[in-house]
């Protein structure tokens, strides 16, 4: 299954944003206002005057294996509850594979006849892992309790295993997210939610933050 990104919700936009800069001085509205709202955009952010981006959020829902929901809990201005294995069983073997394994063989020149390619193997070990999971649970209940063997049955669990994110960043938090994450040097997964997140602010009717997408653009 691959990672996935959903839109919950968002609030705000440029004009929100815009009026947060100008509290200083009139949040009213003029339409030469809203005109110049592009090039004060531009303004605030190359010089580094970014709290009013905090006026604005957007919400995501994110099913992602998890070793990308660590690098979304490293963004700590990022407000993120998450799936836990500790408070319920993960009854739902979602698992994420790298596409780009997909035809690299083991290197096994004793026994060519079985090699395998490495997404295979990786496919293979995490159905093994899940089953053991689901078997540890069940037989260290009434030994240990339904809550110790909940929380520690998990330790199967492989870091390709996805869980259901909610995951909510304000501009300003959600512009440091797309610089780092998008970065040639992330992790190709976390680089697709990055993307997958900044398409679907793009893509909200209506446009409401098309000028500020330009400066926090991945």
């Amino acid at each position: 299954m691959k990672n996935t990104v959903e839109l919950l919700g968002h609030y705000g936009s440029d004009v929100v944003i815009a009026q947060s800069a100008w509290t200083s001085t009139s949040r009213d509205l003029t339409q030469d206002k809203l005109d110049r709202i592009p090039a004060l955009l531009e303004m605030l952010w190359t010089n580094g005057h970014e709290t009013p981006f905090e006026k604005a959020n957007v919400h995501f829902l994110v099913n992602c294996d998890i070793a990308s929901h660590i690098h979304l809990l490293k963004h700590r201005i990022a407000s993120i509850n998450a799936e836990s294995a500790r408070y319920k069983e993960l009854k739902e073997d979602k698992f994420y594979l790298p596409e780009d394994w997909i035809g690299i063989k083991e290197q096994d020149d004793e026994y060519p006849e079985h090699q395998d390619d490495w997404f295979t193997k990786l496919k293979d070990f995490t159905e093994y892992s899940n089953n053991l999971y689901h078997q540890c649970l069940e037989e260290l209940t009434p030994v240990l309790g339904r809550k110790r063997a909940k929380e520690s049955a998990r330790f199967f669990k492989t870091y390709n295993s996805q869980i259901a994110a909610d995951v909510q960043f304000n501009m300003r938090s959600f512009a440091n997210f797309l610089k780092l994450r998008s970065s040639e040097h992330a992790q190709v997964e976390i680089r697709d939610i990055a993307q997958q997140m900044y398409d679907l602010v793009a893509n909200i009717e209506g446009s409401p933050f098309k000028e500020t997408l330009k400066w926090i653009k991945p």
